[in-house]
């Protein structure tokens, strides 16, 4: 377990070619980054999507930012609308995009301007399946994970969902940035142990940084 350098300064692990994990990055931020999280809830709230295929995705999702992730009977997409309550997504909280923005910056990618957060909260046994992020239309842009709360396992593999894979803890506090050379990687989290954490009780919170629309 990394808890026994919760009190030292960040530091960077490098994970893959182009990808990065910031140990610590968004730790004193972390509880201005809660209240982010609380008012971008209060307006979209958190709620189970259900994929094309009919599934309920067990980690409960919000956005914030000019566009946000959805589903539909027809797929993946990105909207500026929130079809849960018919008005557009929240704004993005300061806190959110300044600390994306130096997250970017450390990690070698200075030019990210994300347009779309998608916010998601994982109660014990939630999980991520392995996926790649392609719904994008620029993939030379970067991805900006950040995480809060319990601990959880990342896997981060390959281009080829048999690729051979990397499974990392990930804490309160550290934020990941793949892009470049890593930027289809398969990637996942394993379903998330029971626990209590100070801020998030029993929950962790991720936030993941994108940019949706095209920048041509």
């Amino acid at each position: 377990m990394l808890d026994l350098f919760a009190d030292s300064d960040p530091w960077e692990e490098p994970l893959a070619p182009g990808a990065v994990i910031l140990r610590r990055f968004a730790l004193a931020r972390a509880e201005t980054l809660f209240q982010g999280i609380e008012a971008v809830a209060a307006i979209s709230p958190f709620r189970h999507m259900v994929t094309p295929g009919g599934y309920t995705m067990s980690v409960a999702m919000t956005n914030c930012g000019n566009l946000g992730w959805a589903t539909n009977e027809r797929g993946y997409l990105y909207s500026p609308v929130d079809p849960k309550t018919g008005h557009q997504w929240p704004k993005t909280p300061e806190v959110f995009s300044s600390l994306c923005y130096d997250a970017a910056v450390a990690a070698g990618y200075p030019h990210f301007r994300p347009d779309a957060c998608l916010v998601n909260r994982y109660a014990p046994g939630a999980k991520l399946s392995l996926h790649q992020d392609k719904d994008e239309p620029d993939l030379r842009a970067p991805i900006v994970s950040v995480s809060l709360g319990l601990p959880a396992i990342f896997q981060f593999g390959g281009l080829r969902r048999s690729d051979p894979l990397k499974r990392l803890m990930l804490e309160h506090g550290d934020v990941v940035v793949w892009g470049g050379e890593s930027r289809l990687f398969y990637h996942g989290i394993q379903p998330l142990k029971p626990g209590v954490h100070p801020l998030a009780g029993e929950y962790r919170y991720n936030l993941t940084f994108r940019q949706a629309a095209d920048s041509e």
